[in-house]
């Protein structure tokens, strides 16, 4: 029996698994579509939660200088998001047919600086002035409440944002880097073999 194996000779005659550039321009404009998608929901979620705030705001008028503040907290904190969010847009509408493999490897990139600043800074930033702001407007109706119904309030309320905060909000970031990263992680084997 014969034990010289020619692994050089047989690593050559392997086949390699090309990614279609089709399928891959198909995920691309599949997440573009995805991403603008999100955005639009985000922008009119938030400003209708906007407009019902400032509708309490004015049907209820509070008494309290401490929902007022909670109030324009809360609007703030949507806003600076919404600001800060639909800057994706015009990166998200950069991504056209008619580019390179490098120039959507580049926007991709772009993209994921973008999503980690609004995942880290402006996350955070939304979720702190959110919390205070509705900590502030909580407390003209807790104080009305028996003690041990204003700490349940409170106690379910700071619960929930900490359900969001600890368990929500890292599964969707997650969930959003795995899908940028394998398309980056494809288009740079593709330039990296029509480099070669």
């Amino acid at each position: 029996m014969d034990n010289n194996i020619d692994f050089k000779d047989l690593w050559k005659k392997q086949t390699v698994s090309q990614p279609n550039i089709e399928d891959l321009l198909a995920r691309l404009k599949q997440f573009k579509k995805a991403g603008v998608c999100t955005l639009w929901i985000t922008n009119i979620l938030l400003f209708a939660t906007c407009a019902f705030i400032i509708f309490v705001w004015y049907t209820y008028q509070p008494e309290f200088i401490s929902t007022k503040i909670g109030i324009v907290l809360t609007i703030l904190a949507m806003v600076i998001y919404l600001f800060f969010y639909n800057q994706l847009v015009s990166t998200y509408k950069n991504i056209v047919t008619a580019q390179t493999n490098q120039e959507y490897l580049q926007k991709l990139i772009l993209i994921k600086k973008k999503q980690q600043f609004m995942q880290s800074k402006m996350l955070s930033l939304y979720f702190l002035l959110l919390g205070v702001g509705i900590c502030f407007y909580l407390y003209e109706y807790t104080s009305r409440m028996a003690t041990l119904w204003g700490v349940f309030t409170y106690g379910v309320t700071l619960l929930w944002m900490g359900f969001n905060w600890f368990y929500i909000r890292p599964k969707q970031i997650k969930k959003q880097q795995s899908k940028l990263n394998d398309l980056i992680a494809k288009f740079e084997e593709v330039n990296n073999q029509l480099e070669s």
